[in-house]
């Protein structure tokens, strides 16, 4: 018969023992592997560099950078070197330095802190390259000829996707929610070796993989003893309850390594923190004394506000929007909070808790909302203020917690916003924060903004302010305009809160 036919291209198990299915099964896992480091990362790294635009930018392209990388490399050893030789070593090393990671990143935080970002780095550009050289190594062993070429080439591509999607959906709902930090990656680790060993065991070469099994059990050793551990790991902070030093049953709430709530729990009107009093200071003037109130509270910590106004103000019915679960348990379980106390927490994000309360049903809204030390730009915007006016009475009172440093550029976006949205701002700070005192002794840290749609009292304000022992002082009218000068308007459509928020290390909180 004369001409040409082509056939189907059948794929069978070689000589190698890397038929199509351990193919897809190493090229599916290796791309997982990488997506389970890259988030983790940025729940390992949050305690030290904050939860942040720029954190997350970072891990996201060195992540990037290390596939880019491992797969341009990993192509071209391929070329030179037999692939066989290379997929154990490559997964094996990989699951040794993840397993490590822990230990290393948590000991150099606290040991060598000027070079964290090279070993983070590291630590995510080592794993991730090596695991994405699987790819190209696996290809090479799969293509036989050049008619088969496309197939091999878009299906392994296609699988390698597939385990990265897999990667990131399982770690995000499922891991990270059940599993510590350090367990996920440990047991990444442990099965990075296993995978090692059955590649091995299935092309017969490289045997290296009992000491990098003994690598994964020190990790998993080293990560007991490493400094920074968390009394608890929630969804979204390593959670710490620290005792009061100077006695008594107060408990201070740590997130990520910043306090961020400070609750005594036989008296909720001991106040510790200087932005909490100036809030107090601004519901004690601004509502009839002892009056029950309907409030709403974006964020909730230590709840030591709504604590506050049950104390204050019985009958009070405080709504509270706090998006971590593992929180709202900490302070059932070690900050004392009962059901009686007439507070309703939700799990749920600050904005969807907004739009889900009726119009003018409430008195009181307080905005204290923080993911270490990034604002949650969503709740900053000319919009969120609007859904805040909007659920707010005739006399309602919106108050909240900024925090800023330096040129307090966001601060000064955030006055502006409010302004856009109510008649009535005044800002609460130290004298040299809000334009009150020389500039050069600005130190930044926590200011409390007030907005309404009635005039609060804010001479009655000034003397709650002075009562407590804050030192604040409080800017409107025309001084607030030349504090905020020309500052932008926060929009949904445009809220660089990452980049206007200034450096902070942040030691106030809710």
């Amino acid at each position: 018969m004369t001409g040409s036919s082509t056939s189907p291209v059948v794929e069978s198990t070689p000589r190698d023992g890397l038929g199509p299915r351990a193919a897809a099964i190493l090229v599916f896992g290796s791309s997982a592997a990488v997506l389970v480091v890259e988030i983790v990362a940025l729940r390992l790294l949050a305690p030290y560099l904050g939860l942040t635009l720029e954190t997350s930018t970072m891990v996201i392209g060195i992540a990037l950078t290390a596939i880019a990388f491992g797969s341009w490399l990993g192509g071209h050893i391929a070329d030179q070197v037999d692939p066989r030789r290379l997929i154990g070593p490559s997964l094996g090393v990989s699951g040794a330095v993840v397993a490590l990671t822990p230990a290393v990143l948590r000991s150099t935080a606290e040991w060598a802190p000027a070079v964290l970002l090279v070993i983070a780095s590291l630590t995510i550009l080592v794993p991730g390259a090596l695991l994405s050289a699987v790819t190209p190594f696996v290809t090479k062993l799969r293509l036989t000829s050049l008619a088969e070429t496309g197939t091999v080439v878009g299906r392994l591509s296609g699988i390698g996707t597939v385990g990265a999607i897999v990667g990131t959906v399982l770690t995000g709902f499922v891991l990270v929610s059940r599993l510590p930090v350090s367990g996920i990656l440990l047991g990444l680790g442990a099965l990075l070796v296993v995978g090692s060993a059955w590649v091995e065991w299935r092309t017969r070469g490289w045997t290296g993989t009992p000491a990098l099994a003994l690598v994964v059990a020190a990790g998993g050793l080293a990560a007991t003893v490493a400094p920074g551990g968390c009394d608890v790991e929630t969804k979204y902070h390593c959670a710490r309850v620290v005792a009061d030093p100077g006695g008594g049953d107060g408990r201070t709430l740590v997130l990520d390594g910043l306090r961020h709530s400070y609750v005594d729990v036989d008296d909720p009107t001991h106040l510790k923190f200087e932005y909490v009093r100036a809030v107090a200071s601004v519901v004690d003037a601004g509502f009839p004394q002892g009056e029950p109130l309907v409030a709403h509270h974006l964020g909730g910590g230590g709840l030591t506000l709504p604590r506050y106004l049950a104390a204050t103000r019985p009958g009070t019915r405080s709504l509270v929007s706090e998006i971590d679960g593992g929180v709202v348990r900490i302070n059932h379980d070690r900050l004392g909070l009962r059901s009686e106390a007439g507070i309703d927490v939700r799990v749920e994000d600050g904005r969807l808790g907004l739009r889900r309360l009726d119009t003018d049903s409430r008195d009181l809204v307080v905005g204290d909302a923080f993911g270490g030390v990034s604002v949650p730009w969503h709740l900053t915007t000319v919009e969120a203020m609007a859904d805040v006016r909007r659920v707010l009475d005739d006399g309602g009172v919106y108050v909240a917690n900024l925090i800023d440093h330096g040129g307090m550029d966001f601060a000064r976006a955030e006055v502006a916003t409010l302004g856009e949205t109510f008649p009535h701002v005044a800002l609460l700070g130290e004298p040299a924060d809000i334009g009150l005192g020389p500039a050069a002794a600005s130190r930044g840290g926590n200011l409390v903004v007030l907005a309404s749609d009635r005039p609060v009292d804010l001479r009655a304000v000034q003397r709650a302010l002075d009562a407590r022992h804050t030192g604040w002082k409080i800017a409107t009218g025309e001084d607030l305009t030349s504090w905020t000068g020309a500052a932008r308007l926060l929009t949904d459509d445009h809220a660089p809160v990452d980049q206007l928020l200034q450096p902070y290390s942040a030691q106030n909180g809710r």
